[in-house]
């Protein structure tokens, strides 16, 4: 079976990666496409997807005429967030109403097209994935909807797979969100056929905008065993190298746009880099981290134990290295609560309450002093025993393995379903 595979960012390559993998050991074929930038071609998931049996891995700058790609690009920009949330906002919808839609569709079209014929030259079925697009991705919706519309009249299904996880146990995390109701960011997921989720707290994001049976719940492809084991053998070599310090702390932080108490959280930087033996590393996040103000904090800069961690370190490297992880409410601490390291959920810090804290209240930091104490005590009595393995085991049961730890079998078995329809 042939399969055509859209990816976008780090996110979704991090998630959708292992179920190319399980895809491609399972006996079938499949074309990996670029659409976000260019730098993502190097990447270690990229070059080892690359190099498997079965796959063709292209950039659509590679696969599009310059002019072409110029032309898409600009349409993009049209119609993406990033210009118009910019001075110069105004002038850029007001291009795009003049640019209208029926202006563009004749674009959208030629390069859907070439992609898809490119891919299923016989016509004899398939499928195509996305990840979970939404209404302010950097790829604009409306040449998704073009590239579904002719993938069906081909013949293909359309399916959208994850690009992360849900770490937050909440619905109003991020700046101006005041309304407990149903999020329309969410609603593009309907113009799929088939919309995968690793568990009911992402799925409850979806349901008010699909039907039940558009809906899948299958586990965590990033997160599940059977991937950890084959990522820990293709992750490049670590930059990092073991120190004498007594305990080695890695904070993660979340994206800009979410609802961060910055004050406090260079107020706990400050105090836990006064403790003795104490080395810490700041990771920004992975595409918004030069928003971030703690990254422009000279104070904290100039601290002999506390690193900010560059773009290009890894965060399981990070989660390697470090003896303890503290968290803003992001997935990617998932992986140490796998390994049984211990996640401090820092749910003060920001405007959420993170799922981890929700399954493990022993990991909830509610106040200055539960951090001082943690770290006092990790310091005094080491990092083993830290969770109550019942509260772990249900994390990993609901979180990860929905509902057992078959988790790429299932993907490869939905991936087989719609390409037979």
């Amino acid at each position: 079976m042939k399969a055509l595979f859209f990816l976008r960012h780090y996110n979704d390559i991090d998630h959708i990666t292992p179920i190319i993998f399980k895809w491609i050991d399972s006996g079938h074929q499949c074309d990996v496409v670029l659409i976000g930038s260019v730098k993502f071609r190097n990447d270690f998931r990229i070059e080892f997807l690359s190099k498997l049996n079965g796959v063709r891995v292209a950039h659509v700058r590679e696969l599009f005429s310059p002019l072409e790609y110029i032309k898409w690009r600009l349409q993009m920009l049209l119609l993406t967030g990033n210009l118009r949330r910019l001075f110069i906002g105004p002038f850029v919808r007001v291009l795009a109403d003049v640019y209208h839609a029926r202006r563009r569709d004749p674009l959208w079209r030629r390069t859907a097209n070439r992609l898809l014929t490119r891919s299923f030259e016989k016509n004899d079925g398939g499928v195509i994935a996305f990840d979970w697009i939404e209404r302010n991705s950097v790829i604009c919706v409306e040449w998704v909807e073009v590239v579904v519309m002719m993938a069906h009249n081909m013949g293909l299904s359309a399916v959208s797979l994850p690009h992360g996880d849900s770490p937050h146990a909440n619905q109003l995390i991020r700046r101006g969100e005041r309304r407990l109701e149903p999020d329309t960011l969410f609603s593009t997921a309907r113009i799929f056929d088939k919309l995968v989720v690793p568990n009911e707290l992402c799925a409850k994001r979806f349901r008010p905008f699909l039907d039940e049976s558009a809906l899948a719940v299958l586990g965590s492809p990033r997160y599940c065993e059977e991937w950890l084991i084959q990522l820990a053998e293709l992750l490049p070599p670590s930059p990092l190298t073991r120190s004498d310090s007594q305990l080695k702390i890695v904070l993660f932080l979340r994206k800009a746009n979410f609802t961060t108490f910055w004050e406090e959280v260079s107020e706990i930087v400050h105090m836990i880099a006064a403790f003795p033996g104490i080395e810490l590393v700041i990771k920004p996040h992975t595409r918004s981290g030069w928003k971030q103000s703690l990254t422009k904090d000279s104070s904290i800069r100039r601290l002999s134990n506390v690193t900010i961690a560059g773009e290009d370190m890894h965060s399981v490297h990070l989660m390697n290295w470090a003896d303890v992880t503290i968290d803003l409410a992001t997935s990617v601490v998932f992986e140490a609560v796998r390994a049984g390291k211990p996640v401090l959920a820092a749910d003060y810090l920001h405007a959420g309450r993170s799922a981890i804290a929700v399954y493990m209240p022993e990991t909830e930091l509610r106040c200055r002093d539960d951090v001082y104490e943690k770290i006092d005590y990790f310091l005094s009595h080491g990092c083993d025993s830290f969770y109550i393995e019942a509260h772990r085991q249900r994390f990993l049961r609901e979180m990860l393995d929905v509902p057992d730890q078959n988790v790429l079998p299932r993907y490869v078995a939905l991936l087989e379903s719609a390409a037979r329809i």
